[in-house]
């Protein structure tokens, strides 16, 4: 040691550690975009987006969300609710899905053509004039997208579309989202390429980006009773450690009533505790999107109200929307009728009082399991939350020795965020334990140290009822 003489000062860490929060909304969507307007053109890898011009940008935009599923999300978060940020998987493939064109004419006005078509793969277009000569790019012709995704073929002054040309023969490939199938959607793992895709790639999101999945929306295809079962089973255990919430669409083709969507939801099966089941579709002017793209913004926005912490419910919470649909017709429904849909675990949009509100505060896993902690939204919500910041928090503590300085700063650190929690209102109250009937000494001789949490998330106000009665007493004041 060195020779020392005077005052010296070390610090120590502190004892309490402080949480690292895991997001409570983040949205992952997984479906088509029309990649053929970018230049690296994505497929099947996460894509974070905080912006919907850096949305664009990565993956294109279209306002055909039925064939580009994923621009509805890109819509409803940046646009319509403005919330950030949202991870996007293209599972459209440029050389899997796509049709090929021979030979198409199209007019030319002004030196110009238009393909009237969306998708198309600039890489593979081939003009030439009527006669059969091929023309090439940069020197007879350019080719770039509008803003509808259409390709303009223009001429280059001194080349061969000179303005007596009246038409060309084009050829192409054009990205077809009907060849998706129920497969690209789900996906998995190729052993052979090491490839994965579809929904398995929910486990690349926080490897890749660090970020915890949050809510899952397949929009247009989580309507399909196969996807969904897959849906939920994938957000409850995402990298083996996480959990989510899969936001499903019931399809109004089949369910097209209030009444056969309880039917139909009971028919398929689609309960579970992970898992919130939505009826009717949004429309707003000549746009319609499905409900869990809205769902899943409005939870965003709701959270970010709150301070990131998911205790308050999105229930009669602002919707924006002008009409309710359902197979293309519009739908009114009363607060009776939507309570019903309610009590059978499905969350719908009412127009009652004060425009148009997201009405459901149960899990589709309700009425055949009542346990609060999972037939309630926000308090499912909030039971993950914690889960996944505990995971996110002490992860660097695993390997480290079991001694009491360990047990002390998770029981000391957890029990001051808990704290926290309960003085924001976001819990009733909450706190941890290090009970020795729950760690056995052939467990501790094993290297497994358990802690039990008790935590109170506050339910919903979901029936307020006040008693009114005519009190004659009062009839003294007409003597006063």
């Amino acid at each position: 040691m060195a020779y020392k003489h005077g005052i010296s000062i070390s610090e120590n860490s502190t004892s309490v550690k402080s949480p690292v929060q895991a997001l409570s909304a983040l949205t992952v969507a997984i479906g088509t975009a029309p990649v053929n307007l970018t230049e690296e053109m994505p497929v099947n890898r996460p894509v974070l987006a905080f912006t919907f011009s850096e949305a664009a940008q990565k993956l294109g935009y279209s306002d055909s969300f039925s064939s580009f599923t994923l621009c509805e999300v890109m819509d409803t978060h940046f646009r319509l609710y403005n919330v950030s940020p949202v991870v996007f998987i293209n599972v459209l493939d440029p050389a899997k899905h796509k049709t090929d064109v021979s030979d198409q004419s199209v007019n030319v006005q002004n030196k110009q053509a238009v393909i009237d078509r969306e998708g198309v793969l600039l890489s593979t277009l081939v003009v030439k004039t009527t006669a059969g000569t091929t023309l090439t790019k940069g020197r007879d012709y350019t080719a770039s997208f509008d803003n509808q995704g259409r390709v303009v073929i223009a001429a280059v002054e001194g080349g061969q579309i000179t303005s007596s040309v009246t038409s060309l023969q084009v050829s192409y490939s054009y990205l077809d989202p009907t060849k998706v199938t129920d497969g690209d959607i789900i996906g998995g793992y190729d052993a052979t390429t090491g490839k994965t895709t579809g929904l398995e790639l929910l486990n690349s999101v926080f490897p890749t980006l660090q970020l915890t999945p949050c809510i899952l929306v397949v929009p247009k295809y989580s309507k399909k009773t196969s996807i969904a079962a897959v849906m939920r089973a994938k957000v409850k255990s995402i990298n083996g450690v996480f959990k989510a919430r899969a936001y499903v669409d019931l399809d109004t083709t089949a369910a097209n009533t209030y009444t056969k969507a309880v039917e139909y939801k009971n028919a398929n099966s689609l309960i579970d505790e992970y898992m919130d089941v939505f009826w009717g579709d949004v429309k707003l002017g000549d746009k319609v999107y499905n409900m869990s793209s809205h769902a899943a913004a409005v939870a965003a926005q709701v959270d970010e109200a709150n301070g990131g912490i998911p205790f308050v419910s999105p229930s009669n919470k602002s919707l924006v929307m002008d009409t309710l649909v359902a197979n293309g017709q519009e739908v009114s429904l009363g607060q009776d009728q939507a309570a019903y849909l309610n009590a059978n675990g499905i969350v719908t949009a009412l127009n009652f009082i004060g425009g148009w509100k997201l009405w459901g505060n149960r899990t589709s896993v309700y009425p055949s399991n009542t346990d609060v902690k999972d037939s309630f939204i926000p308090v499912r919500r909030m039971f993950n939350w914690i889960e996944n910041t505990l995971i996110l928090s002490f992860w660097g503590n695993v390997d480290d020795p079991t001694n009491p300085r360990l047990i002390d700063q998770f029981v000391d650190s957890v029990n001051v965020w808990l704290n926290g929690l309960t003085a924001i209102g976001a819990l009733l109250g909450g706190r941890v334990e290090f009970r020795q009937e729950e760690n056995p000494t052939t467990d501790l001789l094993a290297g497994k140290v358990k802690f039990h949490l008790f935590v109170t998330p506050p339910t919903p106000a979901e029936e307020i009822e006040f008693i009114v009665e005519y009190d004659v007493s009062y009839l003294d004041t007409l003597f006063a």
